[in-house]
């Protein structure tokens, strides 16, 4: 009946939310089904998600080294950084400036009237310096940086490595041999791994219906709705036009061959654990070449946070509004530019948007136990969050593969003439 994966996804995804709530409401009073198996689902889907994390370092090194290996020369490979770093930049720095224009517009928070302690304290809030940022894509250590899972890091050495790999030429062939066999090991062990995700993605379902708190979600439902009807609009409708409108692919096509990898992302919640996804997705279902997929997604999934943005930039207007404390005129510079550095520094993981959002409450002066309200509901705006994170990956990647593919029909041109 379900033949294809993305509707077995779904069908897991919504199983497991009807049986964790009605374990939650059902079995209230019945310990085994109130501990045992939730536990049991919790452990699952722990399991799962390390299965695919177990993957991430290794795709990602594989994939870039390969793919710039696979580039026509160097010359490419600087004008595919460029065009997708600059992408990605654009893409957050426009979602910042809808977010604030909406939250300005509809005031979430406003009239809740809540009363800031001050006595309360964070700490570690010190805002993220964009130097600092940059001189640490450096590792001082390559082995730490593969056993931490720094990203940046990792995307360095592989940047490196890939470029000295095409710069040597003939003399190295065997060694590109050895990456694109990686790879394609690599690409198998995701296709196994992804055949069990309906199962992984169900046990995830269960663990957070079983123990999400309605009353927190009720109490803050114009803050929930703002964030999260913004993620969707931006997935399912901004980047389908886009992409309609630049590349040769329609907007329904794009949303249905992504609809596997936003079901994905939003049961994981962490765009790390969603790269195997969206790298099939991208290479299998859009068509877009290995190499680019392969440089553009770890990036993607490093600093191409346009749903992280949208949530932080929510979430300050909203604490500012429900404490009595609204962000002033003055402060929407400061705003845009912190959000900015705070999404890109957001990760890739499970809650590091609530960090970063602690961080932003710090720095613009504004009640601090605001937090603990704002995780109440992190759970749910994070996965949202991600999948808006991730389809904003598919479509920069297709965006730029389209216009290396245009590029490339101008040079064959060019030379048959």
């Amino acid at each position: 009946m379900f033949k294809s994966l993305s509707s077995r996804i779904f069908v897991g995804l919504f199983a497991g939310l009807i049986l964790g709530t009605i374990i939650q409401y059902g079995f209230a009073s019945t310990s085994f089904a109130n501990t045992t198996l939730v536990d049991i689902a919790s452990g699952a889907g722990s399991m799962f998600v390390q299965l695919i994390m177990m993957l991430v370092v290794p795709l990602v090194f594989f994939s870039i080294v390969t793919g710039i290996a696979e580039l026509r020369d160097l010359k490419s490979f600087g004008r595919l950084g460029s065009k997708t770093f600059a992408l990605y930049l654009a893409n957050t720095a426009v979602a910042i400036i809808v977010a604030i224009g909406l939250s300005m517009w509809i005031a979430p928070g406003t009239g809740m009237q809540l009363v800031g302690d001050q006595n309360a304290s964070l700490t570690s809030t010190e805002l993220p310096g964009f130097i600092d940022m940059i001189v640490n894509i450096i590792p001082s250590n390559p082995i730490h940086a593969f056993a931490t899972g720094n990203m940046l890091q990792i995307i360095f050495m592989a940047l490196l490595t890939g470029g000295i790999i095409k710069a040597l030429g003939e003399d190295v062939k065997p060694v590109v041999a050895f990456f694109q066999l990686g790879n394609k090991i690599m690409l198998k062990m995701i296709t196994v791994v992804m055949s069990i995700a309906p199962i992984g993605v169900f046990a995830l379902m269960v663990k957070l219906g079983a123990t999400f708190e309605p009353e927190a979600f009720l109490s803050v439902l114009s803050y929930m709705a703002v964030i999260v009807g913004l993620l969707a609009f931006w997935a399912l409708v901004v980047y389908p036009v886009v992409i309609g409108m630049t590349t040769d692919i329609s907007a329904s096509d794009f949303r249905r061959k992504t609809r596997e990898q936003f079901l994905f992302a939003l049961s994981t919640a962490s765009s790390n654990a969603t790269i195997p996804v969206t790298m099939r997705t991208l290479t299998d279902k859009l068509g877009v070449k290995r190499s680019v997929a392969g440089f553009g997604v770890p990036m993607g999934a490093t600093m191409n946070m346009s749903g992280a943005a949208i949530y932080i930039t929510v979430a300050a207007f909203f604490v500012g509004n429900a404490f009595g404390t609204p962000i002033t005129m003055e402060q929407i510079p400061v705003l845009a530019f912190s959000v900015f550095l705070l999404s890109v520094g957001a990760g890739g993981v499970p809650g590091g948007g609530i960090v970063m959002i602690g961080v932003l409450i710090h720095q613009m002066g504004l009640p601090v136990e605001a937090i603990a309200l704002v995780a109440a509901l992190d759970r749910v705006i994070d996965m949202f969050c991600t999948s808006t994170n991730v389809v904003g990956d598919s479509a920069v990647v297709t965006m730029v593969d389209h216009s290396e593919k245009l590029e490339e029909a101008k040079l064959n041109e060019s030379v048959k003439t």
